[in-house]
């Protein structure tokens, strides 16, 4: 059986780990901290913070801009769960709106869903490919859309208008005009889950880039307090000899990283662009030069002019099926042996979104992206034997249920 997206553990992650347990520091500490400075070399941004999840750091940015009931956060329909949960969480209500054919949140559609209560908006850059963040950049500057937004505590009053808090859980690695994501925006949040490109088995990081007059590493270093139950001291700082006295300044949450974890980060990060990224791409023309030669495959966006992908997943969409030919050929692959995957059901398909009253038949195109679509397996261990024993279970599976 070929997997869909195990992880990819080395030697070299084995003994970094192995490294750190040896080390004393299991926990938030010298690892966690060298991590963040290597994301912050990698993206370009300011300040970066690791956090237990990438949940963890959307949650994490949304109470630190004050976000509560009667707010409302802007998102797409077709995400994961964790995009929306995050803002139900905090009290606020979550906006959906469709996409285009990229899979992703369609600018035109934001416009026109901002109201007076929006305070946030989630752009999620689904597969890997990003958002078009120069146009969801211009959105929230526009003067009538600005006079619109009312602050209601501090940091919202210091930004003045709606904030862009990027989901970019697939995305470490994808470019725009030469700049990775991370940079795009205003606040950017990476998972590190065991099936991403990059993983520390759990672990996120928020990318901070906010606008003057926000000082990025003063944020930093209070969301490390907020991020370690409201504490100021955390467990490396303590250690330090006469050091051992702190304080709780508020009723922070426990969302920190842990040394194990960035060890892994730490070694993946430092190959990421040469290696995995490489193998990733090697991957995704082997299904598109396949792939192109039938009428009925739509291959997905991962390169053009100025944007490029991080390779996350190949989304295959096959033209003119129905959601249930779209199961059938699924099955069919299933029983060749070969993993696949949907990436996503969109939210208002599921059970607590559609009885909060959310309607599929108001996303046609996020409905129509679904229900066409197949994911299929991409990661570094994937040889090219492989790569060819999915296309050939792909393509007759189709081919015999179309």
């Amino acid at each position: 059986m070929i997997p869909f997206s195990p992880p990819r553990m080395d030697q070299k992650i084995i003994d970094e780990v192995i490294d750190t347990l040896n080390s004393g520091w299991i926990t938030t500490g010298p690892k966690t901290k060298s991590f963040e400075t290597l994301l912050t070399e990698y993206i370009g941004n300011p300040a970066t913070l690791c956090v237990s999840s990438g949940s963890a750091g959307l949650e994490l940015m949304l109470r630190w801009f004050g976000l509560g009931p009667g707010d409302e956060v802007i998102i797409p329909a077709y995400t994961y769960s964790a995009t929306a949960n995050v803002v139900v969480h905090c009290g606020a209500h979550p906006v959906f709106v469709d996409t285009g054919s990229d899979f992703n949140i369609k600018p035109s559609l934001i416009k026109k869903a901002v109201t007076e209560r929006t305070k946030v908006i989630i752009p999620v850059d689904i597969a890997g490919w990003p958002c078009k963040y120069d146009c969801i950049n211009q959105i929230v500057n526009i003067p009538e859309i600005k006079k619109q937004f009312k602050a209601n505590t501090e940091e919202q009053r210091k930004l003045g208008r709606i904030l862009i808090l990027s989901d970019a859980a697939h995305s470490i690695g994808a470019e725009i005009d030469g700049k990775r994501t991370g940079a795009l925006t205003d606040i950017t949040v990476f998972s590190f889950h065991a099936v991403k490109n990059l993983t520390t088995a759990e672990g996120g990081a928020i990318c901070l880039n906010l606008p003057e007059p926000f000082s990025n590493q003063d944020i930093y270093n209070y969301l490390n307090v907020k991020a370690l139950h409201g504490q100021t001291k955390d467990a490396l700082s303590k250690v330090q000899i006469g050091n051992w006295k702190y304080d709780v300044i508020e009723p922070g949450y426990k969302f920190n990283m842990t040394d194990i974890a960035a060890a892994m980060g730490i070694v993946e990060l430092k190959r990421y662009n040469k290696d995995m990224l490489v193998r990733r791409r090697q991957i995704f023309d082997m299904y598109t030069e396949a792939f192109s030669k039938h009428q009925w495959a739509e291959i997905p966006p991962y390169e053009e002019r100025n944007i490029k992908s991080s390779f996350h997943v190949y989304l295959l969409r096959i033209n003119g099926i129905s959601e249930k030919i779209r199961d059938k050929i699924i099955q069919s692959v299933f029983d060749k042996k070969v993993a696949v995957n949907v990436h996503f059901i969109p939210l208002p398909m599921m059970t607590y979104y559609r009885n909060a009253g959310y309607q599929m038949e108001n996303y046609p195109v996020s409905y129509d992206n679904y229900a066409r679509e197949i994911s299929l397996p991409v990661y570094y261990n994937l040889t090219d034997d492989m790569v060819q024993t999915v296309i050939k279970a792909v393509v007759q599976s189709v081919e015999d249920n179309i």
